[in-house]
């Protein structure tokens, strides 16, 4: 059985799972990191050196990096119903992921840690601030992208979608300043739709 180390509110394990609910995969999901701890104990650091969450174990497959189990789980088990078959469609979706973790990681996370995780009286203002401009500015890029395809990647919802949907989630629950962006939220909306993303996305921010 796919086993999944990390806990449920972690950005990064809440895009595996929701993928393993897209996928419909039996699985066991063992909190693990944060309050749960056991980052640093050797059996874990033997099968992931960095000593962050999540790593899988799919019956002897040792994997880590959230993007990349994310792309591993849906080529070996999705067929073309969340892993592109045709080779461009499944670059854009690439591309987005990419996008997700280089580029709009920052500035929302900025945010997340200061608004969710610090005290009121030691958050940085100005470094809020400009997160808030600079997330702003970032999901304009997305909904332009969603003027013209209803997901990430094109007509169908994709591993693309994972990613950047996890974060855009927290965007939107964060007591923030945000643009009129009509594409996003109609894209938003049908994340919500979906089983998976009520199940392992949608869930208070801690």
């Amino acid at each position: 059985m796919l086993k999944i180390w990390g806990r449920n509110n972690g950005l990064n394990v809440q895009k595996v799972m929701w993928c393993v609910g897209e996928l419909d995969l039996s699985h066991e999901r063992i909190d693990h990191g944060g309050p749960f701890g056991g980052n640093d104990a050797g059996w874990y650091r033997r099968m992931n050196p960095n000593g962050v969450i999540p790593t899988i174990d799919d019956d002897g497959f040792i994997l880590w990096e959230s993007n990349t189990i994310i792309r591993y789980l849906a080529a070996t088990y999705g067929g073309n119903d969340i892993w592109p078959a045709d080779a461009q469609a499944r670059a854009r979706a690439d591309q987005w992921m990419d996008w997700q973790q280089t580029t709009l990681r920052e500035p929302v996370m900025t945010l997340f840690y200061g608004l969710i995780r610090t005290p009121e009286a030691a958050r940085d203002a100005s470094a809020l601030d400009r997160a808030v401009v600079h997330a702003g500015e970032l999901f304009q890029r997305l909904d332009r992208q969603l003027s013209a395809t209803p997901f990430v990647a094109g007509d169908r919802f994709s591993i693309g979608d994972i990613p950047v949907g996890v974060l855009t989630y927290r965007w939107c629950h964060l007591d923030v300043a945000r643009p009129d962006l009509p594409h996003l939220r109609a894209w938003y909306e049908r994340l919500e739709s979906r089983p998976a993303f009520r199940a392992h996305v949608m869930l208070p921010l801690t």
